[in-house]
């Protein structure tokens, strides 16, 4: 089960925002499997994608419409299927999707983004996904964020959905996002769908600028089995209609506004985390007073990626020189390891070079039977730190994958 996760209480509405969700029947029949969300006219959105050179045809199709436009009037998103690994043939799939949807729409062929997960190397049931298309319209309101974030899981247990909001230049703004995502994650991005919406009005360059900011601080730093997916892909999305004066770079309001983006993207991503495949326990690594935050991140993900750290935290079993190995194998090739100081929650296990006087196991073995644990790494040879969000391998991670297109 989940690591102390439940379904979000309430998501708030967005403004110039409506989502209609239909069965498609793509891998299971009945199943509510398809998503359409409409976008008032006038709204801005940018998006970042998959490092996986792999992509899926729905990422090349994004990256070619947000280049080529600054309307964007609806997003797709189908799951069971993720239409990767499928070559041109993909890629004129995705397209007929687009187009069926913007005749629906009243809109261009390339004011639609489409996204797709699930199985790769499977072609994309476009004769399931186009007749679907006429009752996702018809259900399209701007009070289905909860149904859109269940719309869109595949190994997912729990809905991930978070709302918040703020005033930003004497208006109330809102902001809301869902987000998928439960096995294959690892930056860059960990393998997810995320997309988060708000009414405030942004300039054109600076949501550019925040969507990497934000995913930076949040969908970033989560990872379950360091696996990069094909088809991971965030979208930020700002309809303007909080009838705030546009946001600029400039503007004092950018801070907040970036705060409160980055609160609901750092929520969902850490319930991707706690909804890992087969997770038991959640685990916060952060390495602190490094000399950059590169160096903080890789030895942050050397720990969090070791299945050897990993399954012994899923035993609860305080093989702590796990941890020491990854550090030392991280990367930092001038690391000095007689200067670092190793916590499990408030207790240090080790300094100069090997185990602190003051630790006992009995003390590591308690901290290890929590649920949600924390390891801190401090450096002392800089400033500058870092966290990362994991989970454990249990068995049931192995039985998931193993069971995964059956």
């Amino acid at each position: 089960m989940p690591v102390n996760l439940s379904p979000p209480a309430s998501l708030l509405p967005v403004a110039g925002v409506r989502l209609g969700i239909a069965s498609a029947g793509i891998k299971k029949p009945g199943r509510r499997d398809l998503t359409l969300i409409e976008l008032a006219p006038g709204s801005r959105v940018a998006g970042v994608f998959t490092q996986n050179r792999f992509c899926a045809a729905p990422v090349t199709l994004c990256r070619q419409h947000l280049i080529s436009t600054d309307t964007i009037r609806a997003l797709v998103i189908n799951t069971g299927n993720a239409n990767a690994g499928t070559g041109e043939e993909g890629l004129q799939r995705a397209r007929q999707t687009c187009a069926a949807v913007a005749q629906l729409m009243g809109c261009a062929t390339e004011n639609v983004l489409p996204f797709s997960t699930g199985v790769i190397l499977e072609a994309l049931p476009i004769d399931r996904i186009l007749p679907a298309l006429p009752a996702a319209q018809a259900d399209l309101a701007p009070d289905h964020w909860f149904e859109a974030a269940h719309a869109i899981m595949t190994t997912d247990i729990v809905a991930k959905g978070a709302s918040r909001q703020v005033t930003l230049g004497g208006r109330t703004v809102t902001v809301t996002g869902i987000a998928k995502g439960s096995g294959m994650i690892h930056p860059d991005m960990a393998t997810m769908l995320g997309f988060v919406a708000t009414d405030a009005a942004i300039a054109p360059a600076l949501m550019r600028q925040l969507v990497k900011e934000v995913a930076d601080v949040s969908f970033n730093c989560v990872t379950v089995d360091g696996d990069t997916s094909t088809n991971d892909s965030f979208i930020l999305i700002a309809t303007g209609q909080a009838g705030n004066a546009p946001i600029g770079a400039e503007d004092s309001e950018v801070a907040a506004l970036k705060a409160v983006l980055s609160e609901v993207a750092i929520e969902l991503a850490q319930a991707m985390a706690r909804d890992g495949e087969g997770a038991t326990k959640f685990m916060t690594i952060t390495v602190e007073r490094g000399r950059d935050r590169a160096e903080c991140k890789r030895i942050a993900y050397a720990i969090a990626h070791s299945p050897l750290v990993k399954t012994a935290f899923f035993a609860s079993d305080p093989n702590l020189g796990r941890i020491l190995a990854a550090i030392g194998y991280a990367g930092v090739a001038d690391l000095d390891v007689n200067a670092l100081q190793v916590y499990l929650g408030d207790v240090l296990v080790a300094e100069m070079g090997g185990r602190a006087a003051s630790y006992t196991e009995a003390r590591g073995a308690a901290v290890m039977r929590e649920s949600d644990i924390t390891i801190r790494v401090v450096l002392n040879r800089g400033s500058v730190g870092a966290t990362v969000w994991t989970c454990d391998f249990s068995y049931d991670y192995v039985k998931i994958n193993a069971e995964y297109r059956s």
